[in-house]
Formats: C-alpha cells, structure tokens, sequence
C-alpha cells in the first residue's frame, strides 16, 4: 500500500523549475459535519469562537482549530484536479484542442463544403477520414486524462488523522480545511502545506524526504518552535488557539514568511516550520500540524505548470509545405475554375444548357460559374491535403520515445538503475539536427561525487596527490607519469569524500607547522560551519554524514581525519536546513532559527600531542547562502565565552571582505588557488572575524528584526549580514576534486566529429574550466584559444581605486576591444588554417556585458568561429542568456544538458533540454524533454536515435506529399476531360479510404523500422550525422524531386489507363465506362505507391512485406466486397460488379503489371544515378559494409611514422575501402566514396566524378566471383 501511495504521489507531483529547495511537507485534516445540526462542529473541544479579522490582501489570516472563524474567507478545498476535462468540458473542449490545427479545421470546412449541392462528391469522402482521424485523437485524449482522474481519486481520498472533539479520526484528504490540526504518521505523506508544531521527538526534531519534490533521498530535518513543542496528545492539542499570520499562496518552494500569535506572543516563522504537501515523513513516529495552504493553493501545486512548449524545426517546415500545398490546390482550383467559366457554351447542345439550369453551369452568368467551380474543385481536389499525416507522426513518435529510447540497453545506467527517459515525444527528430551543445559541468561532465584532496592553510600548500586532469595535460606534454597509488605515504587516508595524502597535517603532526594556530581555525571551520547530519555510532569508523551536497560531506570528512571529529547535534538544539547547490564552489544554505544551536566536536591533539576532548559549540546565528551572496556564515560562542564568525564561499567573494593588511598572505593563497584550479578541483575559502559581546548584541538586535519582518525578509536580511561580514582574517582554502564521468572524453571527441560543437557554462574559476576542457578532448594543445578574463592588471589596477562607474567601463571597452580584436584574427586564422579549431573562454563578468545588446552580435560572430566555448563564473541566467542567444541570433538548433536546479533555464531556454538524474536531485530532469543518467549516452541519443528519427520522419513527409499529390493530380487530368464540370473520378469511398486504409500501414512501419546504417556504425562514422544539421533530407530540393515524380506518375495513371481502355470492352461486349477505367487506374496507384515505399526503404523487414502485402490486398478484398453490393441510398452502384468485369479481360492483368512498372521506371533510374554519382553519406557506408555479418570497430591504418608526409598520403589514399553496391542491384563503384573515405582518415582526395567506369572496370577485373546467395 505505501509503494502504491507513493508511485500515485510521484505522478501527482508537479514539474518543477528553477532552484532546489531542501525539503518540506505538508499534512491536513478534515471537519466531520453533523447531519442534524445545522452549524459546522468546531474542532478541538468547546472553545469561544473568534471573530475573523479583515485580511490585508498580502497576508493570510489563518485561525487555528478553529473553522468557524475561517469560514467567512472561503479558503479553497483540499480537493485536487490534474485532468484536462470533465465530463461536460470533454467534447467541446477536446475538439477545440483538434481543431487548433490548421489541417483539421481546413478539413472541417471541406466537410462543411461536401454537405452543400455544389460538391461534386459524397459528404462521407470527407467526413469518415476526418471523424476516424479525430476518433482517434480523441481516445487518446481520453485514456490520458482518465489515467489523470483515477490518481486525483486515489489522491483526494487518502486517509489522514484530524483533531475531532479531542480525538485523533482518520478522514479523506479532500476534506480538509484551512486551519485544521492533522497527524502524520510515520512515512505517511503531507496532504497540504502544514505548519509544523510538535513531533514525538523530544527536541521538536522531524525528518522528511522530499523526493517527490526534488528527487533527494537524503533525509532534511525540519524544527517546530519551541513554544508548540508540547502539543503532541489530542487532549493538549485541543487547546491550541493561535493564530497564524503569513504570505498568501505562492509557488516559491523555498521561502516563507509569517508569525505565530500565540499567548500574544508573536514568534516569526520560517521555511523550517512548513511541510510541504507531497513529502514524507521518516524516522518520527508521528508530528502535528496546522494546515496553512490547502489543494490547489499548496506551492507544489502552484508549482504544476508544464514546461514551456516547443515544437521541432521540421514541424515547422512541415507547416511551410502544408502552405505549399494549400497554394498548388488554390492554382489548381483557379485553372479548373477559369475553365469552365470557358468552356461553359450552349453550342454544347447535347449538354442540355438550353432553358432553365443550374447556376453553376448556367451559359449566361460565367462569372457565377466560375465561382461555384471553385468551390466545386476545392472539396473535389482536398486530398492533397494528407488528412492522416499529424495522427501518423504522432503515433510514430510515440513507439519511438516508447519503445526505442525508453528501452535501449545501451542508455541504461546499472549502477543507479536508470534507463533514459523521454519526458516528450515532440522533439525526436530534433535530436537528429543538434549543432551547438550546452553543457554544464559539475555533475554533468564530472561524477558530482567530491574528494578533498588538498588545501593552503596560512599560505602553506598540502596534499602531494595528482589529478586525473594533471595527469592528462603532463601526457599531452609528452610526459609519463605512473600510478602514484603504490607511492602514497603512510599517513595516506582515503575514504568516501577523503582523498589526502600529506603527513604534514595527519595524526596531529600539524602541530608540528609554522601556522599550527591557523590550522586549528581551520580545521574547526569544516568542523562547524556545514549543513551535515551525522547518523549512526558515534566513532569516525562507523558514523555516517546525511549531506546536501557532495562537497558539504567531504569538507566534514576531511575535519574528522584532521582530527575535529563532528558527530553530535545534542537534544534541545536546534537542526540546520539544508540546500544543494551547483556555482561552482560549496554553495549552501542554512535556515535561521531563533533558538541556538549547539554541535560536539571532538577535538584531537589540541592542547597537546595525543588528548582528546568534546568541545560544544553554540551556534548563535546563521547567515544563508542565496545566489547574490555566494557564501555562507555562522557565528558561534565557544565554551570560554569567545564570540566568532565563520565564514566560507567563493574566492572572490570572501577575497572582498577581509581585513586590510597582509597582502603577502593574499598573494599566496591566490597563487594556490590558480594553482589548484589549473589542476581541475574547486576551491573554496575559508575565513573568520572574532567579534566582542556589544558588536555582537547590537548586531543581533538589527537581525532580529530583519528576521521577524514579514515583508522582504530576505533582502533585509542580506543587508544585515553585510554589516558583520567584514574585516575577515583569511585561513586558507580547501580544494576538492570532481573526477570526470566515465567516457565523457571519447563522447566530446565524437560528438566533434560529428559536426556539434560543444560549449560548457560552469560556475568554477576559469583555470578550473580550461583543464576540465584540455581532459575532456574539448580542446588541445593545437587549438587556437581566445581569453577574455576580467582577472588583468589593468583591470585589477581600476578595481583598487573602487570606482564602480569607472570599474564598469573599463571592463566593457576591454571585451568590446577583446571581441573585436579577436573576431578579425579567428577569420583570419579559418582563411589561412580552415581545418585549425579555435575555442573562445570568457568568464561570467566579462560575459555579462558582452551579453549587451550593443556587444552582442560581435560576441556571437566570435563564438559562431570558434569550434567550442567555455564560459566561466556565469550565473543561471547567463547561461539561458547564452543558450538564447545561440537559438535565435544563429537561428542553429540547440540542445541544453545538465543535472542541477541551476541548469533549468538554460534546459527550457534551448531547442532540446536534457536533464541528468545524477546527486542533484530531479529538477532538471522534470524541466527537461528527455532524460539520461550519464553523459556519454547522448553519443546514442544523438547519432543513433536522434539521427535514425531525423531520417525516418523526413522520409513519412516527403512520402505523405508524393502520395496524396500523386492521386490528387490523376483526379485533375480527369478534369481537362469533363469540361472542367467537377466530375469525380473516382468513387467517394475510395477517396475516404485512399489515406486511413489503404496506404497508411505501410508508411508507419517506414517510420518505425526504417534503417541506413546500424547503431554501431552511426557511433563508428559519425560524420554521418552532418547530414542531420545540413538538413540534407528535408531540403526544398527534395521535394520537388518527390513532386516532379508524382506529377510523372499521375499522368501514366490517368493517360495510360484512359487512352489504353478507349477501345477495350468486357467479356459482354460492353466497353469499358468510367467506373471501369477509374477502378483499374485506382488499383494501379494502390498497388505503385506502396511499391514505392518499398524502393524509399534502406532496410527491408518482414513488416515492411506484410504491411505492403495487406494493404494491397486490403484494397482487392474491399473492392470485391464493395462491387458486390448495391443500395439504393448512396451512390454505390456506379462500381457495381465493375471488378468481376474488369478481372474477365486480360486487359486488366496486363494494366496492373505494366502500368506501376512504367510509373516507377522513372523512381528506379534517378534512384540508381542518384546513388552512383552522387551518394549520401549513409550510402557510402551501405557499399563499405555491405558484406559485414555482425558489428564492427573501428580499423586502425598500421604505424606509418616512418613515411614521408607524401608517402603517408598516398599510403592512406591506397588503403581507403573502395566497395560494390547491392542496395540497387547496381555493381557500380562511386566517385563520391573515396572523398568521403579520405576526410574519415583525415586526407585531402579531390572528388573525381567521372572515374566511374575506369574504376568499376578494374575492379570488376580485380574480383573474384563470389558465389550466388541463397
């Protein structure tokens, strides 16, 4: 039962953007009412009934336990709704919903038009191909939204216990009401946004999951005020009467601001005291809580709006063919139109326009003629308008995300048991088109799983380790190094967060160092200023940190091995609110809490050599990290009464805010943390400021008032700390490291190849960035770098004479003359090197105003250059600013991954979001369009999966245009022949059926299975996906190929069955009328255009066979049927027996096998050209590997260094494949194949199209017979 409430709850859950909150719950209750009383029962036992008070508009006023006074405000229910519809709203508002596309409304109206006395056909033509159309749509609507209802059912009617007359009574959610009193059992769910009062844990302490919120498993703690503490049996809990004062509903998870009124004492609340609704409680036997936000009101309902809608670039374009379309039918309409208006004579006699007529063929009146014609033609011609196509690509893109992405082993993460997941299936064939890749880099090209691995303490440099990233930019320098893990020292430790190698600090010796008292500070800053919960035994071998971050974890780790061992929050203190965060450095933020806070360290080698000693701390306040700030502070009293502030965040940050003096230290410290950035680890600094009993007190007083304010708290809260956190003593720095995913390096460099060109946004220093690049292939020692780093002397020099006006303009005109400068030397490097790679590298501050609308073109003339781009310290804004920038000035197509809450906007801002369910949490995974747990699987995502739906649905389009033009085009010659009178050519049910029976099956299973190349080859050759980004498959040029043919192939339908029937005559004697001629030449288009299918496919399966079969054969059955039958009702007995006389005469048979062959002569001959003078990619890779029975890697050309640089050009010229076709039947070798051959190994060939015959020739020579195949 809880697995299954859970899963409901996880699909109840809204999809969240922007920032990660650490959690929060929610419960409520609700109110019995008496059947024969006619006031509500109030709840809690007989108490006096307040009068409600006027409410301002941005305060809500919320009366504990008691529903009476909150009757009059009308507070929503507790009842939610995620459907779409109702049962009123479904009809109307579900076909709205279809009839929004501009194909279904301009069938709409060609229904409309077929029902009138002008239409030339049956209104069931048109109506049974739209109603199947919207049938279908319409069911599917329906399934999704009654899956919807029946977890908002499940939902709503949940049970929770609620206050009722001193007694605890279980009751369904969706009663309860604002104001209620609930209790949340153990590993129960919070049905509404509580306020938490009391728990069964002694110090008010309750810990929640809030993995339904943000995807954390990790346990937050949340702490009721002291004042609730007691209010935890039903009887004393009745006696509750506060009342509540707090912000009105939003959708901000991670604020909130209100006071508690109780015993006219008014105590402020914080985000601390809210449980959100969807978390669960875990490790508490039960709480108590106030109902604050009910139903749709809750924030994480307020949070449930779904991600910004996107549509692909080729449904786009399909848009402009659909207009194409509707421009060909209106000439078409106009020609037809025009004609009768002149071909309309009463010369005609044997017409019968003598006397009295219709007026629409009425001699005297052309113009009206002329007019009805065209609304005649309109319904008469409305299939080249293919009505199924939206239903088809839909249904296709769903088996794709489905069945394919969904279930590929190859994206499928074993050590977290995560499979990909595509969150939408409206971008698949996006993913085929990508050219500029935004990635984050925490988490995303590394593991997010952290290692302290050295520091500076008091300008002394620890830790002996080296990096992955050392190591690999000493290899690109030529120099070996071996595996130090053999050559640690003995003092070595490594554990989970804990990767030191430095017996300098181990085991006390630290003592022994000229700074042993900034050790001490040091060690006891990573020991105090955190976010950790420790659990389990109380020794460094067995207890367990619960961390928000990796970082927060490994900072403490490294404390307990340097000996400050942190491993208690006693009882009656209060516990840390945590959230995890992605800039870059240790980001974390800490809730303020009116009562102190104490935390036991135990302290190792401090007085001497060898003691041990629990030290208690009292943490006084705690200054939270926010984007702006960028750090964080604690102030804490030591047993000896010292008052101190610790302070840790970015270097810039806390660099700003020290004391003056010692420079020497200064300088030092940033020549460590260079050092330590180049070498990949994110730096962090540490410092502190000592502070006397009235600073203090004076400073707690505009604290506290800071905090208790319920209008823009945390502003003023952020000016307070402003005022304390100054004149810092700087300690030192810790350095962390982030080890790279496992084959992020092999995915960049393919994805390279194949044409993507990859930029990182990142919040680590630039140092950190460039080293993360030169490790993961993004750029090399031959790569051409652009800097623009606000990190200069001159700019430095500006800085110190504090000048911000000034500060502001020198760094503009230094990225404006940078960009500039740059952009000229970039052109002309590609003019004299085309194939040398530039990389551009800007940090966030220079970035920020090249973002300017006056510096933005220049910045993206430069990047568009340049083969990749890193940006450092940007901020989540910048990076959907860069994103957009990108996406609309280079018109290219986009794609965003990332892991962190952070990453949002960047996700939605791109063409296509890819969030990774990594360590933080799932926000970028539920803002996101698809989903992956690793880097390295966008290689299959992209290449293979992305590629092969680029390819499948450009070929379901381009068909969907040649068959219905084709069989629309037949119908207009018909036209010419009838006067330009309107005069259908064939039967109304073999129009309807044409699209949604006859050749529908087919083109789905094209766009399912249809294959150029294997998975491994797309991965092997990945220039293959340039093809992708061109937009080789879906160019103006293609379909006019594809038009061309069906206006060849609608003429040998029409003229060739037409003038060929003239004469012919069935076995009665009879000749051939137009339901003769119309029937054959319906039964030639069936039978060509899925044969034409056939020739379009790369790969043939046995679907490909049994879905053109049957729908041949679908047509014969229904014909043979259909002609069997007359009704006096309809128009049916034009086709009567006309099969049976068609299949007597041998003219028929002869019909059906020459006919397709004549019409597909001309398909066969560009085809077989096309593919021997000038081959795609895919299919130079076809002819290479035609003849491979299982999958292959990659041939290495043999070790050639001894060659001249000629000699190894001829070498490698001599080793390019040279392979026979059998895609065509043709044994012909290409021209085209060489080239590309030549630019897979990196060599210049000319292409030579007219050594065609030469080389087949020879090699016709060359070969042996192969055996026939069986």
């Amino acid at each position: 039962m809880k697995a299954r409430m859970k899963d409901m709850m996880r699909v109840a859950t809204a999809r969240l953007g922007g920032e990660q909150q650490a959690g929060a719950s929610s419960s409520s209750g609700y109110v019995r009412r008496d059947s024969t009383a006619v006031r509500t029962t109030r709840l809690g036992g007989d108490s006096l009934r307040r009068q409600p008070q006027p409410q301002a508009p941005t305060v809500r006023t919320v009366y504990c336990n008691d529903r009476d006074a909150n009757a009059p405000v009308g507070y929503k229910g507790n009842s939610v709704s995620t459907t779409k519809y109702n049962v009123l709203t479904f009809l109307p508002k579900g076909l709205f919903e279809q009839f929004r596309r501009v194909a279904n409304l301009y069938f709409l109206m060609i229904s409309i038009l077929s029902t009138t006395p002008i239409s030339p056909v049956h209104p069931v033509t048109n109506v049974v191909p739209l109603s199947l159309v919207l049938l279908v749509s319409l069911i599917k609507e329906a399934f999704e939204d009654w899956k919807r209802f029946q977890n908002d059912m499940s939902i709503n009617n949940a049970k929770v216990d609620i206050l009722q007359d001193r007694d605890w009574e279980s009751t369904p959610w969706k009663r309860l009401q604002v104001g209620d009193i609930v209790r949340i059992k153990k590993d129960g769910y919070f049905p509404a946004d509580l306020l938490f009062l009391s728990s069964t844990n002694p110090d008010g302490v309750c810990y929640i999951e809030t993995a339904n919120l943000d995807g954390e498993t990790n346990l937050k703690i949340r702490k009721a005020l002291e004042k609730t503490w007691d209010y935890v049996l039903p009887e004393k809990v009745s006696e509750f009467k506060g009342e509540v004062q707090c912000e009105q509903p939003n959708n901000s998870l991670y604020t909130f601001t209100g006071n508690l009124i109780v015993d006219k004492q008014t105590i402020p609340l914080s985000p601390n005291q809210l449980l959100l609704r969807g978390c669960s409680l875990r490790n508490t036997e039960y709480i108590v809580g106030v109902v604050i936000f009910t139903g749709h009101e809750t924030k994480v309902m307020m949070n449930s709006m779904n991600v910004p809608s996107k549509r692909s670039t080729l449904e786009k374009k399909l848009d402009k063919l659909i207009l194409a379309l509707f421009a060909t039918l209106f000439m078409m309409c106009v020609i037809g139109a025009i004609g009768s208006g002149v071909f309309i004579n009463q010369k005609y006699f044997y017409l019968g326009l003598r006397g009295h007529v219709e007026d629409q063929f009425n001699p005297k009146n052309r113009f009206v003629v002329t007019i009805l014609t065209m609304f005649t033609l309109i319904t008469l011609y409305s299939t080249i308008i293919p009505i199924s196509l939206y239903v088809s690509i839909e249904m296709i893109k769903f088996i794709q995300c489905t069945q394919f992405i969904n279930n590929d082993i190859n994206m499928y993460h074993a050590e977290s048991n995560t499979p990909a997941l595509a969150r939408t299936s409206n971008l698949n064939e996006e993913l085929g088109q990508v050219e500029y890749i935004f990635s984050d880099k925490t988490g995303t090209l590394t593991r997010n799983l952290m290692e302290f691995f050295k520091c500076s303490i008091g300008g002394e440099m620890y830790g002996t380790g080296i990096t992955e990233i050392e190591k690999g930019g000493a290899e690109r320098a030529g120099i070996k190094i071996d595996n130090d893990e053999g050559k640690r020292s003995a003092a070595a430790i490594h554990e989970k967060g804990f990767n030191f190698d430095d017996a300098r600090l181990m085991r006390g010796a630290w003592r022994n160092e000229p700074n042993p008292e900034a050790c001490k500070e040091f060690f006891r800053c990573l020991a105090i200023c955190h976010t950790v919960l420790p659990e389990g035994e109380e020794t460094p071998e067995k207890i367990s940190y619960q961390a928000a971050s990796p970082d927060e974890a490994a900072l403490v780790a490294a404390a307990k091995n340097f000996g400050f061992f942190f491993y208690r929050i006693p009882v009656s203190s209060v516990a840390f609110d945590k959230t995890p965060h992605d800039a870059g450095a240790i980001e974390v933020a800490l809730t303020i809490l009116r009562t102190p806070t104490t935390v036991v360290v135990r302290e190792s080698h401090v007085e001497r050599m060898g003691s041990i000693q629990d030290v208690s701390y009292e943490i006084l306040n705690v200054l939270e990290f926010n984007s702006t700030r960028k750090r964080q502070s604690v102030v804490c009293r030591f047993p000896n009464g010292r008052l101190v502030l610790y302070c840790k965040g970015a270097d810039n940050v806390v660099f700003e805010r020290l004391a003056d003096g010692n420079h020497d230290m200064k300088k030092i410290s940033r020549e460590h943390l260079e050092q330590f950035g180049s070498a990949g680890l994110r730096t962090l600094c540490l410092a502190y400021r000592d502070l006397n009993r009235e600073q203090y007190e004076s400073w707690n007083e505009k604290f506290v008032q800071a905090k208790s304010s319920l209008r823009d708290r945390d502003k003023k809260l952020d000016e307070v700390a402003e005022l304390i956190e100054k004149d810092l003593i700087l300690i030192g720095c810790t350095a962390i490291e982030d080890k790279l995913q496992e084959g992020v390096p092999a995915c960049i460099e393919t994805l390279s190849a194949a044409g993507i060109k990859i930029w990182v946004l990142t919040g680590d220093k630039m140092e950190t960035a460039i080293n993360i690049a030169y490790a993961c292939n993004l750029v090399n020692n031959d790569t051409k770098q652009f800097i623009i780093s606000s990190e200069t002397d001159a700019i430095r020099e500006v800085e110190d004479k504090g000048d911000p006006i000034e500060i502001a303009r020198v760094i503009k005109d230094t990225v404006k003359q940078s960009l500039k400068n740059f952009h000229e030397e970039a052109l002309r490097s590609l003019s004299r090197m085309p194939e040398r790679k530039l990389a551009l590298i800007i940090d966030g501050r220079c970035l920020m105003y090249a973002l300017d609308p006056t510096l933005r073109v220049d910045l993206l003339g430069l990047s568009l250059s340049c083969h990749s781009v890193v940006c450092c310290r940007v901020s989540p804004l910048q990076k959907a600013q860069v994103a957009s920038l990108v996406k609309k000035g280079a018109r290219k197509i986009t794609l965003s991954i990332g892991d962190g809450a952070n990453d949002v906007s960047m996700i939605q801002a791109a063409h296509v979001g890819i969030g990774i369910s990594g360590q933080e949490g799932m926000q970028a995974v539920m803002a996101s369009d698809f989903a992956i747990a690793q880097f390295r699987f966008l290689t299959d995502l992209l290449l293979v999966h992305g590629r092969w739906s680029y390819l499948r649905l450009c070929k379901v389009i381009t068909y969907f245009f040649y068959k219905n033009l084709t069989f629309t085009l037949t119908q207009f010659w018909f036209t010419f022949q009838t006067g330009f009178s309107g005069q259908r050519f064939y039967d109304d049910w073999f129009q309807s059926l044409y699209n949604v029976i006859f050749t529908a099956l087919p083109v789905i299973i094209v766009g399912l299975f249809d294959k150029d190349v294997t998975a491994s080859l797309s991965k092997r050759y990945p220039q293959l996906y340039k093809e992708g980004i061109r937009n080789s498959f879906f160019k103006w040029r293609v379909i006019a190929v594809w038009g061309f043919f069906a206006f060849y192939q609608s003429i040998v339908f029409y003229y060739f069955t037409a003038a060929a029937s003239r004469h012919g005559h069935g076995s009665s004697g009879k000749i051939l009328g137009l339901w003769d001629v119309s029937t054959m030449a319906f039964s030639c288009v069936v039978v060509t255009v899925n044969l034409r299918l056939l020739m379009a496919c790369n790969s043939i399966t046995r679907w490909h066979y049994i879905s053109v079969a049957g729908s041949i054969v679908a047509w014969f059955v229904f014909i043979f049927i259909y002609s069997a039958i007359m009704t006096s009702f309809d128009r049916q007995e034009n086709v009567y027996f006309v099969i049976y006389v068609l299949m007597s005469t041998f003219f028929f048979y002869l019909t059906i096998l020459l006919v397709p062959v004549i019409a597909l002569f001309g398909d066969f001959l560009y085809l077989s050209i096309q593919r021997w003078l000038y081959p795609y990619d895919y299919q130079v890779i076809q002819e290479m590997h035609r003849d491979d029975p299982h999958e292959y890697s990659m041939v290495q050309l043999p070790e050639t260094s001894h060659l001249s640089p000629e000699e190894q050009r001829s070498y490698a010229i001599s080793m390019l494949p040279r392979e026979n076709s059998k895609h065509t039947g043709f044994a012909f070798d290409s021209p085209g194949y060489e080239s590309f051959f030549a630019s897979q190994q990196g060599v210049g060939v000319p292409h030579k199209p007219w050594d065609v015959a030469r080389r087949a020739s020879m090699k016709q020579r060359q070969q042996p017979q192969r055996p026939a195949r069986s």
